[in-house]
């Protein structure tokens, strides 16, 4: 059936309430919530949250936002707690402790703190491992809970606490990590990059295979965030539009090795476009920083025509 978004609303009961602490203008509620609506709703999952901006504000005891089984985990944990239930749910059933004919996934949610740095070894255990699960990264690309540091997910040049913009130190000195190139290389048979945008049909056709994909499954969610990023709350959809038509953010999935890039802008936008509405680039805008402006291009291009090369690669037959 075709995706639509009123029928996925209306069909769909949301797992992921109303009532949370989010802030207005972050990108992480709205892609959480439309990824626990591609649960069946005859299915029951069990989520696995790693301490970070979503489970500090949607898990205060003793109210939750989540309507499904919920288990806050340590930064680090995330992968090796949802494979371990994971694990025992398996072991239960064959024990007859459970109905042989019940279905229940298993989804984490983590920040790119907690998965692309301090989580990355259990992530990593998990997934060669093969646990049937899904892991979820809501990238907002610093440690937004805790005052905005830097991770291996903050941009080049941009300004944290942590690599503040100055007149010696331009910002952070090195590029972002490509997260979702390292999932690649755990041979898992689902990897996908998505956002909350074009009415969230390619997050929730993603989400819905990752969830349903037998064995493990990534799925890394550029979140924006209106502090750490210092745009109005307003435009997170047109930070989300910037991020995938400057190719800052691209719209690919890789399904058993073989790369599939969801969306080409027809008309791929300079990467000033996204880069001007935040605060934390505001600097690479003041005269004599345009190299800033060039190097961020450049690495931007680079990225992207590997992108086209691998998905050429990886589908000659």
């Amino acid at each position: 059936m075709a995706y639509n978004l009123k029928e996925v609303v209306a069909n769909n009961p949301s797992r992921f309430t109303s009532g949370h602490r989010m802030c207005a203008g972050c990108g992480a509620p709205p892609a959480a919530r439309m990824i626990m609506r591609a649960l069946k709703p005859e299915d029951h999952a069990v989520v696995a949250g790693a301490t970070g901006c979503m489970e500090v504000s949607t898990f205060i005891y003793p109210y939750t936002a989540w309507t499904d089984s919920f288990i806050h985990t340590a930064f680090e944990c995330a992968g090796a707690t949802i494979s371990g239930v994971e694990s025992a749910y398996h072991s239960m059933k064959k024990q007859g402790k459970l109905p042989k004919d019940s279905e229940t996934k298993f989804i984490a949610f983590g920040g790119d703190g907690g998965t692309y740095d301090i989580g990355l070894q259990s992530l990593s255990g998990a997934m060669e491992r093969g646990h049937d699960i899904t892991y979820v990264c809501y990238d907002n690309g610093a440690y937004m809970n805790t005052g905005i540091q830097r991770s291996s997910a903050t941009p080049k040049f941009a300004d944290t606490t942590t690599s503040p913009a100055g007149s010696v130190i331009p910002g952070k000195a090195q590029p972002r990590k490509d997260l979702s190139k390292i999932m690649v290389g755990h041979h898992i048979p689902y990897v996908a990059q998505t956002i909350g945008y074009m009415n969230f049909k390619d997050l929730y056709e993603k989400a819905e295979k990752a969830i349903y994909t037998e064995g493990p499954a990534f799925l890394n969610v550029l979140a924006p965030c209106p502090r750490g990023w210092g745009y109005p709350t307003d435009m997170l959809m047109q930070i989300n539009k910037l991020a995938v038509e400057t190719c800052y953010w691209p719209l690919y999935e890789v399904v058993n090795g073989k790369y599939k890039i969801n969306y080409k802008p027809a008309k791929k936008l300079p990467i000033e476009e996204f880069l001007k509405p935040q605060k934390r680039f505001k600097h690479m805008f003041k005269p004599g920083n345009e190299w800033m402006i060039e190097e961020f291009q450049k690495l931007v291009d680079e990225r992207w025509q590997e992108l086209l090369d691998l998905e050429e690669i990886t589908n000659k037959e």
